[in-house]
């Protein structure tokens, strides 16, 4: 990504919590100079203290980007000290989760280009995964952008409309939590079956771990990669079968747990 714009007006980061920081090290790692980034966290850590950023400090009037990634109780507070940067043609980026886009047009203006982002928690590695979608007043540039800013946490996938939003929060952004309750699951299943409990905890996490990394990078679907490892009246086809039980297996079971984290998420839209 090219930050010469950014270096020449600054960008502010409003939050710098897990989310934020893994930002902030990949935008520094790609070339955005520390001095052109303003920080505006009560609890940095001391990694952040050592990163010779503008932390706490008097923001600039017109900077080219405000990245939001506080806490969404916390915007409340937080969001009106930035409305004086509304209205004119510094992109507003937003990772929060459940606060809508017209939250934000209520108090910086409709005319603020904003785009709302949605990661998941292993883009603190890097191995994220990011959707996002732009308001009236966002350009195609702005879009690309946020795209470029947000790729340094992972891949990056556009939204037709605010309207998925709810949906993707209930699929990769609440999705770390199913996958490590499956870690779990699978872990006190294998202990069930006489293995120890760390052994068993240890072969559920690269067993996972393994499985999405050869899904990634794989030509096949998912779905032929399940066949694949299935063999006619072997031991994988007896477990998919459970798995698989059109009532109470796994498809079931997972609409309904995105179901519910999406119905939740309009409630704390609303």
């Amino acid at each position: 990504m090219d930050f010469s714009a950014i270096s020449a007006r600054g960008l502010v980061l409003l939050g710098c919590g897990k989310m934020g920081s893994a930002m902030l090290a990949g935008w520094l790692a790609r070339g955005l100079p520390a001095t052109a980034v303003w920080v505006l966290d009560p609890q940095p850590s001391d990694w952040v203290k050592a990163q010779g950023v503008h932390l706490n400090a008097p923001l600039p009037a017109r900077p080219a980007v405000v990245l939001v990634a506080v806490k969404p109780q916390m915007m409340g507070a937080a969001l009106p000290t930035l409305k004086a940067m509304g209205g004119g043609d510094t992109l507003f980026v937003t990772i929060a989760a459940g606060t809508t886009i017209a939250t934000y047009e209520a108090v910086l203006g409709a005319a603020t280009p904003l785009v709302r982002a949605m990661p998941n928690t292993p883009a603190a590695i890097g191995k994220g995964i990011t959707a996002l979608c732009g308001n009236a007043a966002a350009t195609p540039a702005d879009l690309a952008t946020a795209e470029g800013l947000l790729a340094v946490i992972g891949k990056v996938e556009r939204l037709a409309g605010e309207h998925q939003m709810d949906a993707v929060t209930a699929l990769s952004g609440s999705g770390p939590g199913y996958v490590f309750h499956l870690i779990e699951a699978m872990a006190a299943a294998g202990a069930a079956e006489g293995l120890p409990a760390d052994l068993s905890m240890r072969l559920a996490i690269a067993t996972v771990a393994g499985a999405g990394a050869l899904a990634e990078v794989a030509a096949e679907s998912p779905a032929q990669l399940r066949r694949n490892v299935t063999s006619p009246a072997g031991t994988t086809e007896a477990g998919l079968k459970v798995l698989m039980d059109p009532e109470k297996g796994f498809p079931d079971l997972m609409r309904r747990a995105v179901a519910a984290a999406a119905a939740r998420g309009r409630e704390l839209g609303k």
